[in-house]
């Protein structure tokens, strides 16, 4: 494509609805051995995982990959070649990759910022989405995210993938069968060794960077290298802090062994300790859920440093994952796949297990089947634990406990707090309002 037809091409599609037909299938697969066509947007992180992950898969082919950065995609096509076919396509603008009605199906490991438009384009183009954690950066496009899920029947999976270790499934349904009783409270934690990213000036984007495409929604800002790779999860602009980073895979087991939705109370305490440098969001942060109507409680913690062992056991320094507290005993989730239990006031052990997980089977599985009910890890759950992050942020940010309706999804009386939900975009890369 010659420079003047892509920008004509680029005016055209930008901010509008993909309406390209359904390039997947929509109702079945033609034959049990023909692959699933897909393609890797976002590859420098954890779309390498991707790229391995389902590039070791039966019946898959890595298709395409995308990335705004030319020299990380020249990277991974030597670096990843035992997964990638010398047929593979590369794109920098992902909205020409989704005019590709080859390709059944994108995944989506973007900065936070780009999760749900990309995903929406692409269910607008007729592929079914795998997108990374959090699904959202703000509640708001979460949401549009479920609606063009459901009208454009996509499987659309959320790569919370503690919802695919079989050791957790196993644990959840003890919860639900009153194995430690009645279950009123579960705390979520995050204890990550962080350190200080510095301070660093303004410059020039890397050449071969298209920093226009990086920032998309984003409001326009000189390129800095502390709101590019990976540091980004620290600024709000693209990121959602520890607790929408790593801390959603915790975030989303203590809803799910709750048996919860989303809250009517929040409130969220924290601030920046220690370090003098040009990270925005919090990185030690106490956040509280309440449900009346259930009358259960769900805490998450996030602490930077030294910490203590919560949990039972450390990794290198870091605590991550869940405790549940029942009338008869205490449930306790490891990130590594492991959960135990112990009863009464002994402590007395009782079942224990520890798995692997396949959530990148799960998805394949699902785009094969058609059926929405097959995701462990269904778009819509995805949506509802990472707006419990967003609500977390929005109640540190504003200063306040907020009061919200979960069936609108907004805060009661609370302007301020709303609008920090809703987000901002930067045209042409705006969420639309109607799906």
């Amino acid at each position: 494509m010659n420079q003047t037809n892509r920008r004509r091409f680029l005016k055209r599609s930008a901010g509008t609805a993909l309406t390209l037909g359904l390039a997947g299938r929509p109702e079945t697969w033609a034959a049990a051995n023909d692959a699933v066509r897909l393609a890797v947007i976002g590859v420098r992180g954890r779309g390498t995982e991707h790229i391995k992950g389902f590039g070791s898969l039966k019946g898959v082919e890595i298709a395409a990959i995308c990335d705004v950065d030319e020299n990380i995609i020249k990277e991974r096509l030597e670096s990843h070649k035992e997964y990638l076919k010398p047929s593979v396509k590369t794109y920098t603008d992902v909205r020409e990759l989704l005019q590709d009605k080859s390709i059944d199906a994108v995944t989506i490991a973007t900065p936070n910022h780009w999760h749900s438009l990309i995903a929406i384009w692409a269910c607008q183009a007729g592929k079914d989405v795998y997108v990374e954690k959090p699904c959202s950066h703000n509640i708001y496009e979460g949401r549009k995210l479920v609606e063009a899920s459901r009208k454009y029947n996509r499987i659309v999976q959320h790569g919370t993938q503690g919802r695919s270790v079989g050791a957790f499934r196993e644990a959840i349904q003890h919860l639900r069968d009153g194995l430690i009783g009645e279950v009123y409270y579960a705390k979520g934690t995050c204890y990550k060794w962080r350190d200080t990213i510095g301070h660093k000036p303004d410059g020039t984007a890397p050449a071969g960077v298209d920093y226009n495409l990086w920032l998309g929604p984003a409001e326009k800002k000189p390129f800095n290298p502390n709101r590019f790779h990976y540091n980004w999860h620290w600024n709000w602009d693209y990121g959602n802090g520890d607790i929408g980073n790593q801390g959603v895979h915790e975030m989303d087991i203590a809803r799910w062994g709750l048996g919860v939705g989303l809250p009517k109370v929040v409130s969220a305490l924290g601030g920046h300790f220690m370090f003098d440098d040009d990270q925005l969001t919090p990185n030690t942060l106490v956040a509280a859920f309440k449900y009346p109507d259930e009358n259960k409680m769900l805490v998450f913690e996030v602490r930077h440093w030294i910490t203590n062992s919560e949990l039972g056991a450390v990794d290198d320094g870091n605590v991550i994952g869940d405790i549940f507290l029942g009338s008869k005993g205490v449930m306790i989730t490891h990130s590594y796949g492991e959960y135990k239990t112990f009863f009464g006031r002994e402590r007395k052990p009782g079942p224990s297990k520890t798995t692997g997980e396949t959530h990148f089977q799960n998805f394949i599985d699902a785009v094969r089947s058609r059926k929405r009910e097959d995701q462990n890890a269904e778009i819509l759950e995805g949506h509802l634990s990472a707006s419990l992050c967003h609500l977390a942020n929005a109640s540190y940010r504003v200063g306040r406990t907020l009061q919200f309706d979960p069936k609108t999804e907004r805060c009661v009386n609370d302007e301020e707090a709303d609008a920090i939900l809703r987000g901002t975009y930067r045209e042409p890369f705006i969420v639309p309002d109607t799906i």
